[in-house]
């Protein structure tokens, strides 16, 4: 996998060989889309999108180092701060170019939330693409930076759509129509811009992540979902819901198809 001498060490202090074996990759790691593709799905199949510091009391730091001693030493996941900063010092370590980008999600009637309310990532190879690891039930692969072109994922069809300077994520719904999932422009931004958005989403009443526990992760067939004392397992074959009846049981699903021991 990374025979020879380390490629990191020079560049960076981040254990890339310890964060691919954390994600199950052995695949190549030059700086290549069809390798990009590969890191990114290993990503979201192997660490969850969860926020489970928010219900004990554990504030949520966005800081690089930390960040990575959560997801790599404490095998922990995270929200789209967390998940995307961590990966964004993956891809930079292995020599891709990456750009921090914030997005506002998409609101039920219409709106949409403030600047930061997520972050997201560009990915500069040949060409552009927009890779996410940090959005839950999403795309598995990149999206290429074509305006409404429909792409196909193992998640569904996805398009971007660009509007005056603004870019557009949709998702493409069962009755055919798209669905916006957020929006965002291309200016840069540093992982410390995110941090009173990130205090707000662990904070506020309003905030969905204080409102339940989640820890949700995408399977080869689907995805796995805990929320509360609900688990809920998609696949091709349909949805099935189970319900937890202790909060021991809770934490032994938890070790069991999340790998987190709190």
């Amino acid at each position: 996998m990374l025979a020879g001498k380390d490629p990191i060490k020079v560049r960076t202090m981040l254990d890339v060989r310890g964060y691919l074996d954390r994600i199950g990759y052995s695949g190549g790691i030059e700086a290549t889309a069809e390798n990009l593709r590969k890191l990114h799905r290993a990503h979201l199949l192997a660490v969850p999108f969860e926020n489970l510091d928010i219900s004990m009391g554990r504030k949520i730091v966005v800081d690089e180092e930390v960040i990575l001693r959560k997801i790599l030493e404490l095998r922990r996941g995270g929200f789209c701060y967390e998940l995307n900063g961590a990966f964004a010092a993956l891809l930079r370590a292995l020599g891709f170019q990456v750009t921090l980008l914030s997005a506002r999600v998409a609101r039920s009637d219409g709106g949409e939330g403030p600047e930061f309310d997520h972050l997201t990532l560009r990915v500069d190879l040949q060409q552009a693409w927009l890779a996410d690891v940090g959005f839950g039930d999403s795309f598995l692969e990149p999206l290429r930076f074509e305006s409404e072109v429909e792409q196909s994922d193992p998640a569904g069809t996805f398009r971007l759509v660009e509007d005056g300077g603004r870019w557009h994520m949709q998702k493409q719904g069962s009755d055919g129509n798209w669905m916006a999932q957020y929006s965002f422009s291309l200016q840069p931004r540093r992982l410390e811009e995110f941090a009173a958005m990130c205090d707000v989403h662990q904070t506020s009443p309003k905030s969905s992540f204080t409102q339940k526990r989640i820890c949700s992760r995408a399977t080869a067939e689907g995805r796995i979902t805990l929320s509360e004392m609900k688990l809920i397992v998609t696949s091709s074959g349909g949805r099935q819901e189970t319900a937890i009846g202790s909060e021991e049981e809770r934490q032994r699903i938890l070790k069991r198809d999340f790998g987190i021991h709190l």
